[in-house]
């Protein structure tokens, strides 16, 4: 019997809606943003928790358990929009919906997010009204989801000048050739948000393009050390014809690429701080449980300084992903603070996954304890959306006015 502790009793009695969230940030979100993300808990716990050893050891996307997680309305339900007089659900929320699905799985929160987050922003900031008025509404209910098609098998950090997929055009259509690489959920979505190079001018354009398009290949990549039950895509474009009503038409440039990654670097920040609690939550749970000694393992001095550690890290990155979305909630996007979070969440994550790992001695590697996932998992989220170094390199050109890219 494991003894209750202050954490247990104030998780129980809703002082805290999250477990490990000490400072209470969650404190902030609407009664409407706590009932959808309650039943979120619910569906994760109930319907996706159960499949994910066995998702993750076949390397099989549980399709049919992530799909319980788009009924739950986490973009349309009308509770997120009281009190919203712009229409558009609170960037708190958005950050903690990210959160909620990561401390369960990183897999289902990048799942959730590559339409939340990703092709949301490419459709609401790339997207003309029309686009807009056509595209989101199948966003927002799920019924045609999209994904940001962007990194290329022989470029990713240096996707801004390398891109090498092309946009030739002829009268009003478009005639797109390339390839694409680590598409999560690219061979599902709707659509892609294919990024090309415009061969005329050399500028960095974006089209909206219908995944079961002629000349369209889709195939999940193979032989996964990490995200083994992700369907991350490869994506091969042989002369798709798209209409000039599908190309993006506030994406010009590379510069207005930017701003959309800008707002999606922050999505993996929260992603980062949900997987570093679960972590935590993780190894709590088993030291509590397993005996040593005659004794919770959890009772040790040495153990508890690491669990100490591991719970100051998630509230360190919590902290980090909600000033971050108070700030964009009041309309400033800030590429550098973006970054920083994204960095110092991934650090933090990956000491978590690793500490998770030690005080879960040699069944640190069974993934009936959670942990082996959670420390695959965040190896890579510590990559994706910018990887450490290209995040260090924003953050000091903005400190020293320097740019050391190349």
């Amino acid at each position: 019997m494991v003894k209750e502790s202050y954490a247990d009793k104030q998780f129980q009695s809703g002082e805290k809606f999250f477990y490990s969230d000490l400072y209470n940030f969650a404190a902030d979100l609407t009664e409407g943003e706590k009932e959808v993300l309650s039943e979120l808990e619910r569906v994760l716990k109930e319907d996706v928790y159960p499949t994910l050893d066995d998702a993750w050891d076949k390397a099989e996307v549980p399709l049919e358990a992530f799909l319980k997680i788009m009924d739950v309305g986490l973009m349309d339900n009308p509770k997120l929009l009281e009190g919203r007089e712009n229409g558009r659900i609170s960037e708190l929320f958005r950050g903690f919906r990210a959160y909620t699905c990561a401390k369960t799985d990183p897999v289902a929160g990048t799942f959730v997010t590559a339409n939340a987050g990703l092709f949301h922003e490419c459709v609401r900031l790339g997207g003309s009204q029309e686009q807009i008025d056509e595209i989101m509404p199948g966003v927002l209910s799920y019924e045609r989801p999209g994904v940001l098609a962007m990194t290329e098998p022989d470029h990713g950090s240096d996707i801004a000048g390398g891109l090498a997929s092309t946009a030739r055009r002829e009268g009003d259509t478009w005639i797109l050739n390339g390839h694409k690489k680590w598409i999560g959920g690219g061979t599902l979505a709707h659509w892609h948000a294919f990024f090309a190079r415009d061969v005329d001018d050399q500028q960095v354009k974006m089209f909206f393009v219908e995944r079961e398009s002629e000349g369209v290949t889709t195939f999940v990549t193979p032989q996964k050390a990490f995200f083994r039950h992700m369907p991350n895509a490869e994506i091969i474009y042989e002369n798709v014809r798209v209409s000039e009503k599908y190309r993006a038409q506030n994406v010009n440039s590379w510069k207005d690429c930017a701003k959309i990654l800008r707002n999606t670097r922050s999505d993996v920040a929260w992603l980062l701080a949900g997987a570093t609690a679960g972590a935590f939550e993780a190894a709590l749970k088993y030291t509590r449980e397993r005996l040593a000694f005659d004794k919770p393992v959890a009772s040790f001095q040495l153990i508890q300084e690491k669990l100490a550690r591991m719970a100051m890290n998630a509230q360190a990155t919590l902290a980090l992903s909600v000033k971050l979305a108070k700030a964009q909630e009041a309309g400033i996007y800030s590429e550098e603070a973006s970054s920083m979070a994204k960095m110092h969440n991934g650090l933090r994550a990956r000491e978590n996954a690793a500490l998770a790992r030690e005080v879960c001695g040699g069944n640190g590697i069974l993934l009936m304890h959670d942990v082996p996932r959670f420390m695959a998992d965040i190896e890579g989220m510590y990559t994706y959306e910018g990887t450490h170094e290209v995040n260090s390199l924003i953050i000091g050109r903005y400190y020293t006015g320097l740019g050391a890219f190349v």
